[in-house]
């Protein structure tokens, strides 16, 4: 369990890194790097662990080998379960294991609760985990839960803008917003759209 092979995941802004130990038909364990740190938190206890297991450790975004998220952009742990969960659909992972350290493991504690029917087993290194009141735990589950899913399912369905005529742009704006008058519109396609060779 020495030797690795890195892996690159495609994200809106760029990739997301990780370096891979074992068999890639072996049980799927993911490892997340605690603040400040990356993928290399990991190359001297992976070797140490069982031989039948695939361990896949990620570089968070900004961390490591992988890209920043652009300018100005905040580095929340919900976005960091982002992240995860790419990195999971990328690898095909219906369930798997999940090893976190330190803010990782917060992380991994923030993604077992929202996707408990992914994680067989969740293992904390200097970590608690994630705690949250259990008045907001119902609330908290299903917005948050939500809020990804929506984002993964537009980055899935995103396609490059197809060019429309002004008439029909400005018909497809009112038709998706009902409160807007042709005037309205009009005046919001000046400035939100662009004439292409295409259209």
């Amino acid at each position: 369990l020495g030797m690795f092979s890195e892996l690159k995941f495609p994200v809106p802004w760029g990739h997301v890194a990780a370096k891979a130990w074992g068999p890639s038909e072996g049980l799927p364990v993911l490892c997340l790097h605690g603040w400040l740190d990356n993928a290399n938190t990991f190359d001297k206890l992976i070797p140490l662990l069982p031989r039948d297991y695939y361990y896949v450790a990620m570089d968070f975004s900004g961390h490591g080998l992988s890209s920043h998220r652009p300018a100005g952009s905040p580095y929340h742990l919900l976005d960091y379960v982002t992240d995860v969960r790419r990195v999971v659909a990328a690898l095909q992972w219906r369930r798997f294991t999940l090893m976190g350290h330190s803010m990782g493991g917060s992380v991994a504690g923030m993604f077992s609760f929202l996707y408990p029917e992914m994680v067989d087993k969740l293992i904390l290194l200097e970590s608690f985990g994630f705690l949250l009141a259990p008045e907001d735990t119902e609330e908290w589950l299903k917005s948050k839960r939500l809020v990804i899913d929506r984002l993964l399912s537009l980055e899935a369905k995103q396609q490059t803008p197809r060019a429309r005529s002004p008439e029909a742009a400005l018909q497809r704006l009112l038709e998706a917003n009902s409160h807007l008058t042709a005037e309205g519109g009009a005046i919001l396609l000046q400035r939100g759209a662009t004439e292409t060779p295409a259209g």
